[in-house]
């Protein structure tokens, strides 16, 4: 059990925490949730013991066995399964004993190695470390590789699964999801609920959350308090507990008034003054309960398009790559209408943010054709897109370098709806928090007016309350949105649709986030997940039809059948030459029916493959 006594806690001369009282017991798995700044990773740091409290105390027993993620990886020679595996020390150990053992063929101290690697359930330890690679998205091929051949966000889930690896009794999470895919996400979500020790979980992810936590802390106005459940629940609670503290307060004060009436009124004269004295003492005595301050709701919009064709951008039979040999997806035929809002699934480097690039025109095609209409207006947020904000620089400096002409007010105004009020839009950025510069570079795309947003990873810096907002902003816009997040309440709340990215190939999805997550784990233990792409991934297996009794199926009825698919496939592939034509898209109204039309052909032929399906039982 973790304890904390009247304790308090500073970072600098800003008091974060204060009289913290509560206990954490073995075995919960605790979402700590607040706005940003509130300590959140300051108290894991104390829990550490890398800070000092202010005041009272944290009782951490001795013996537990605390692992956490370190913040940065050095570039090591090491490879990436010893990396994983140096996280239980005890095995690395004995593994590293044997092997000097073995190089000066010591046989006995080799002997003595095996033995003690039995004792400790050592033998399957590199198994082990291999499969927390696989489930965080390394594929068997580079487990080998050195650390230092891989980018900072690999260096991440290299860290996350050495942290995993290590034997613990209290597991400490911060933001454990910022560099994964959502594939890795929902395998994550999987292993902690297998976890028998004590999670203190930092995450703005409120599906993963919900998933994980039997227990929320809620850091605010520097207190915390403990809810039992999810973070629904906690959100559930929270808002029947501020509403029976307004009622409380409304009651206070309504009581105070009455009795401070009664005072004014009756102190002088003395036939009332001991009832007077009375009142006197009961006012002083009202617990002086606070009214609920309404907490700041975030919201923000993005503005309508000055123009919105129907059929925005298309890209017909492309190969989507990087010159050379880096041929990453093949035969992508993907389209973009006003209105459509789409999703994309699939594992980290399977070709998600190179479609987006692809789209966005910043990719050339090494193949096919890319289509955009005269009128296509892209807000495009890329993953280095925060980063690329420049220092040294004001938020009105950045609207002014996109429209030079525009007045100052005009800007002021825009950031103010973007929470940057006052003096806050003429700072430099260079003390923005992340969340604040994720901000900013969302408002930058808002300024623009798009027709068609391409989000890739927006969420990385957001915290709970932005993403809510960002939720709302883009379920009420009125162009297209293709959105790649690991974030499920973000990309469910927005998408309508979904598409697979994987094993070279883009396709739609049919079903939402809870049957993709049910396909994923519904798939064999030994597959490789994220498998290059020249090894294909089967597709999902379909659940068993209903028995039927055995018979010869009717020749007149499955020749009907036949005819009426070979029909609609032809149709199909007419409407699609006609789609792939270039002159096609000269025509915005053609375009759009053949668009319509090729939608209801595929359907209609599924539904006639289906019933042929039928015939033959």
């Amino acid at each position: 059990m973790i304890a904390f006594r009247n304790f308090a806690l500073r970072r600098g001369e800003r008091l974060l925490l204060s009289d913290v009282d509560l206990a954490l017991h073995a075995g919960w798995r605790v979402g700590v949730v607040g706005r940003n700044g509130t300590g959140k990773s300051s108290l894991f740091a104390a829990i550490r013991g890398e800070v000092e409290a202010d005041r009272g105390d944290i009782d951490v027993p001795n013996r537990l066995r605390i692992a956490s993620v370190a913040q940065e990886t050095p570039a090591l020679p090491e490879p990436a399964i010893d990396f994983v595996l140096g996280g239980d020390d005890e095995v690395a150990a004995v593994l590293r004993a044997e092997a000097e053992a073995t190089a000066r063929e010591d046989w006995e101290a080799v002997a003595a190695a095996h033995q003690k690697l039995a004792e400790i359930g050592g033998y399957d330890a590199e198994a082990r470390a291999g499969r927390l690679l696989h489930g965080l998205g390394f594929p068997a091929e580079v487990h080998r590789r050195a650390v230092g051949e891989f980018s900072g966000g690999w260096r991440v889930r290299l860290n996350l699964a050495r942290a995993l690896m290590m034997p613990s009794d209290l597991l400490l999470l911060d933001e454990p999801t910022n560099h994964l895919d959502l594939d890795a996400v929902l395998w994550l979500e999987q292993w902690l609920l297998r976890y028998t020790g004590t999670l203190l979980l930092i995450s703005h992810d409120r599906e993963f959350l919900d998933g994980v936590s039997t227990h929320t802390l809620h850091l605010h106005d520097g207190r915390a308090k403990l809810y039992v459940g999810d973070y629904t629940a906690f959100e559930r609670q929270r808002a029947e507990h501020l509403r029976q503290q307004q009622i409380a307060y409304e009651k206070e004060q309504a009581e105070r008034a009455h009795l401070q009436k009664f005072i004014d009124r009756f102190k002088a004269k003395a036939s009332k003054a001991r009832q007077a004295q009375s009142r006197m003492k009961r006012l002083a005595k009202l617990a002086g309960t606070e009214a609920v301050r309404a907490e700041r709701q975030f919201r923000i919009e993005f503005p309508a398009p000055a123009k919105l064709p129907h059929a925005l951008l298309r890209i017909n039979d492309g190969t989507c790559g990087y010159g050379g040999d880096a041929r990453i997806l093949e035969n992508v035929g993907f389209g973009l209408e006003a209105g459509d809002r789409i999703g994309l699934l699939g594992p980290n480097g399977a070709g998600k943010s190179t479609l987006v690039k692809s789209l966005v025109g910043e990719l050339p095609l090494l193949a096919g054709e890319r289509y955009a209409h005269p009128d296509l207006r892209i807000g495009y947020f890329a993953q280095h897109t925060v980063e690329s904000l420049k220092e040294g620089t004001s938020p009105i400096d950045h609207l002014r370098e996109l429209s030079p002409d525009a007045p100052t007010q005009a800007f002021r105004d825009f950031l103010g709806k973007w929470y940057f009020p006052g003096d806050r839009a003429f700072e430099s950025i260079d003390g923005f928090s992340g969340g604040e510069r994720a901000r900013l570079a969302l408002a930058l795309i808002a300024w623009k007016q798009p027709n068609v947003l391409l989000l890739d990873e927006p969420t990385n810096h957001l915290d709970l309350d932005m993403r809510e907002a960002l939720a709302e902003a883009l379920s009420d816009f009125d162009g297209a949105i293709v959105l790649v997040s690991h974030d499920r309440h973000l990309i469910g709340l927005v998408s309508d649709t979904f598409w697979r990215v994987s094993d070279g190939v883009v396709k739609p999805f049919d079903g939402d986030l809870d049957e993709y997550a049910a396909w994923l784990r519904a798939r064999p233990a030994g597959e490789q997940a994220r498998a290059p792409a020249s090894a294909r991934e089967p597709e999902p297996v379909p659940p068993p039809a209903p028995a039927k009794p055995a018979g010869k199926p009717n020749p007149h009825r499955v020749g009907k059948a036949e005819a009426k698919v070979a029909q609609l496939e032809q149709a199909l592939a007419e409407v699609e030459a006609a789609l792939a034509d270039p002159a096609t898209w000269s025509d915005p109204d053609r375009a759009a029916a053949l668009g319509q039309r090729q939608v209801q052909l595929h359907a209609d032929l599924e539904a006639a493959e289906n019933e042929l399906l039928a015939l033959y039982g």
